[in-house]
């Protein structure tokens, strides 16, 4: 059986009539840009995140750099995050004028280890930027806390997290502002790039809102200093018409991912963990084994697709190796970068498919 990593194509084609009303709808309305479609999607993002306020702004990266730029954060403010993330998130650091700060993570989850913060927080220190990776949000308790007594902003990095709960609240709920992105590969995913920032303040959301549009504030009056950042009718339909339905399809994430988690027991090779009060939504099934290379051509030559998220961790990048000083203090984070397997897992998939993936898995290891 071959099982591919992912298949887009399939996941839109059982939504297709869904996706093409609404789609119609915007080309026979014929507004493009900041219509009534964004203002529908991010209502109801909002709403499905527990916050007061989305607002659309073009990708998941944008979405940090303008949370930032909201609450402040700029030229001269250092923001403390983690090195194995996607580089997006360091970009979107860099495109608020900060500086990204790197710590390691826990072993078990891969998420910011907030006992490192207090070592890297100096007087330039202004924001933490946790990133909820994988699926799972990182322990935000101590994180905000640690926050709160510092007089340091959260920004939550969700682009990994859409519907994923901390102690029964919903990630993008927690922070001063918090970043998503809409990549198609993401739980909840358009057809090109997109994200949002939500946020409970009103003057965070609008700052946001002035920030994406140029800083207009009525038609050609610029009050701010801001940049397109657009998130564009047709992906903010796109976005309305399957948001209803990631609920169902992180249930079903999780399903598969109790069909691995079955098989894989018996196997010599790290397979991940649901933390106490948090809920999983497993935008990516990530095991761990030291012969994760090998593991992977021998998975690809039987036709079984994998991926690694992220085989170079940011420390180690050509263009991020002055953030760090050799590494030190990443060890968790260089480890895992050697270790980590993306098996497949989408909606799309088959119980049968990932027992054969876990079997083989089983048999190789």
């Amino acid at each position: 059986m071959s099982v591919a990593f992912l298949d887009l194509a399939g996941d839109v084609h059982s939504g297709r009539a869904e996706l093409d009303a609404a789609i119609g709808r915007v080309l026979e309305r014929g507004q493009f840009v900041l219509g009534e479609e964004v203002a529908a999607f991010e209502e109801a993002f909002a709403g499905y995140c527990g916050v007061r306020h989305a607002v659309g702004v073009a990708s998941g990266t944008d979405a940090i750099t303008l949370a930032l730029q909201a609450l402040g954060i700029g030229s001269g403010d250092d923001v403390v995050t983690v090195a194995n993330t996607c580089v997006p998130t360091i970009v979107g650091i860099e495109g608020s004028g900060a500086r990204p700060v790197l710590v390691d993570v826990d072993e078990d989850t891969l998420t910011l280890d907030s006992a490192l913060l207090e070592a890297a927080v100096t007087t330039r220190t202004r924001a933490i930027v946790p990133v909820h990776l994988y699926g799972q949000c990182a322990d935000l308790d101590p994180i905000l806390a640690f926050a709160g007594k510092h007089g340091l902003k959260v920004v939550e990095d969700c682009a990994q997290a859409h519907g994923a709960e901390y102690r029964g609240r919903r990630a993008g709920s927690f922070g001063h502002a918090a970043a998503f992105s809409f990549y198609p590969t993401k739980n909840l995913g358009g057809f090109g790039d997109g994200g949002a920032v939500t946020t409970g303040d009103p003057d965070v959301a609008e700052r946001v809102r002035l920030l994406r549009n140029y800083g207009e504030q009525e038609r050609f009056e610029h009050v701010v200093r801001g940049r397109n950042s657009r998130l564009d009718e047709l992906q903010a339909a796109i976005l309305l018409a399957k948001l209803p339905h990631l609920d169902a399809w992180n249930e079903r994430r999780r399903e598969l991912a109790s069909v691995y988690h079955d098989v894989l027991a018996r196997a010599p090779i790290g397979i991940p963990s649901e933390a106490s009060g948090r809920r999983h939504v497993y935008h990516l099934y990530v095991v761990r084994s030291r012969g994760r290379d090998a593991l992977r051509e021998a998975l690809a030559r039987r036709g079984i697709g994998t991926a690694v998220h992220y085989p170079i961790p940011v420390h180690l990048q050509p263009a991020y190796r002055e953030l760090t000083s050799s590494g030190d203090g990443l060890e968790v984070a260089t480890r895992a970068a050697t270790e980590i397997l993306s098996l497949p897992l989408h909606p799309g998939l088959t119980d049968d498919q990932a027992r054969e993936v876990a079997a083989a898995l089983v048999e190789l290891s």
